[in-house]
């Protein structure tokens, strides 16, 4: 059965400002050497003293780049990082699924793909496994980053003063089972970081365990996480050693292929030689 889509709202009225620097990030786009403010007011019909407001702000977000010399906009660095970013995501997806099956039918275990969100976890792929009871999750799925396998292996790069400033944002208690401890919290991460896995030991949900591995980038950052999910009765001490080793070997294929991946574009590439 097809997913309906709902429509979309037609009622709540659109923010001109925002309609005002898109229009202006589109035409950027579609330039060769950047804009300058009368060109941009000229051919996009806009208020000069309200553009360069704008324009400004982008350029202090480092969203544009303005040239000091001839005064025309370009896109800066932190646009085209966004635009790799979002590539390289759709391309994780894509080149992962396939890894991500693989360890479903090796383990007969639900597959989560997970990366972070400021102090969450989000899944990104999952792949269910019909050998199991159904594991109440979905792609969007926010989670907790301190008491879940993905969520550790994610964290699991971090540096101190991170961490430090994670602990005090707060660590939420689930259940009994839940890390709270800043002390217990920085011994797990160095286990994970010395072992190459992590565990939720019924931190987030009673019965269920879950294990996980980090994904790494080209230059070895951790970018997500890989996770199988069951109940007591399937993650146990017999399936443990089997189940981990199967989650290491898939964390570490898909970080080959994301290393073996041809870059979108070049972050480092400056905007004035293209």
């Amino acid at each position: 059965m097809m997913r309906r889509i709902p429509p979309p709202d037609t009622r709540t009225k659109s923010v001109p400002a925002v309609q005002k620097a898109m229009a202006i990030l589109e035409r950027l786009a579609a330039s060769q050497n950047g804009l300058g403010l009368s060109e941009l007011t000229r051919e996009l019909s806009l208020p000069k003293s309200s553009t360069y407001g704008m324009l400004l702000t982008l350029e202090r977000l480092g969203y544009l780049h303005r040239n000091e010399s001839t005064g025309r906009y370009m896109f800066g660095m932190k646009i085209l990082s966004l635009a790799n970013m979002a590539m390289n995501g759709l391309n994780l997806r894509k080149l992962a699924m396939p890894h991500l099956r693989q360890l479903m039918i090796k383990t007969k275990l639900t597959v989560h793909m997970a990366i972070r969100e400021h102090h969450e976890v989000v899944i990104i792929e999952k792949a269910d496994s019909p050998y199991t009871p159904k594991v109440e999750t979905w792609v969007g799925k926010r989670m907790g980053i301190h008491c879940t396998a993905a969520g550790k292996a994610l964290l699991s790069d971090w540096p101190d003063e991170d961490i430090d400033r994670l602990i005090r944002y707060g660590l939420p208690r689930y259940n009994d089972n839940t890390i709270v401890s800043p002390k217990k919290l920085k011994d797990e991460l160095a286990r994970i970081v010395k072992q190459g896995y992590s565990v939720d030991d019924e931190e987030e949900t009673i019965g269920s365990r879950c294990v996980g591995a980090p994904i790494t980038d080209q230059t070895g950052k951790v970018v997500a996480a890989v996770s199988v999910a069951g109940y007591k009765q399937q993650i146990h001490h017999e399936s443990f050693p089997e189940i981990v080793a199967s989650v290491k070997d898939t964390a570490v294929d898909i970080s080959r292929d994301l290393a073996n991946m041809v870059p979108a574009s070049d972050p480092n590439t400056d905007p004035e030689m293209n």
